[in-house]
């Protein structure tokens, strides 16, 4: 009994020493959506205990997928949805990850777009859909004015505000993801 205790403690204090990895995977075709995305990432590393990267879809390694404690997902909208690298990169995360999916894991999206009606909030919603099925819990971001959003989000470009925005979501999910451990 004693040494089963001793071992439960001892792995929990191993646990306690490793970062919370999160990883920042995303697809960009104009440097919109991958600039976001490093915004995304200097708000997590913000976060004590936790490690960031950021990786375009096809650059990232099976073993970050099965190791990140959270990923945030980034796509530009086409046609009102996400990029379709970014579903086969779902895709993939779930072949990956197998029956277990995402349980006990963060998920969340942040979105690029030429303008405010090119369907953002639809493609954000394409992804948390896909997150849910893979049971991640989903956390989203806050706006300036304190009030919630599906995640960070860009239109026409990338401005000092949407930076600051991609940090605050980025830093919230670290946070989020640092208390489910």
């Amino acid at each position: 009994m004693k040494r089963g205790i001793l071992i439960v403690l001892f792995l929990a204090a191993a646990q306690a020493g490793e970062p919370a990895r999160i990883l920042v995977a995303y697809h960009s075709e104009t440097g919109n959506t991958a600039a976001l995305a490093e915004a995304v990432r200097e708000g997590a590393a913000r976060v004590e205990g936790v490690q960031a990267a950021a990786r375009r879809v096809e650059d990232v390694r099976d073993e970050e997928i099965r190791a990140a404690a959270g990923i945030l997902i980034g796509t530009p909208v086409h046609w009102q949805t996400l990029s379709a690298p970014v579903k086969a990169f779902l895709d993939r995360m779930g072949r990956v990850l197998g029956p277990e999916y995402g349980e006990g894991k963060a998920g969340g999206v942040f979105v690029t777009s030429g303008s405010a009606s090119n369907g953002a909030d639809l493609a954000r919603l394409d992804v948390i859909a896909a997150l849910l099925s893979m049971r991640f819990v989903v956390a989203g971001g806050v706006i300036e004015g304190g009030y919630g959003s599906l995640g960070a989000q860009s239109f026409g470009g990338v401005s000092a505000a949407a930076r600051e925005e991609a940090r605050r979501f980025g830093e919230r999910f670290a946070r989020i993801t640092v208390r489910m451990r």
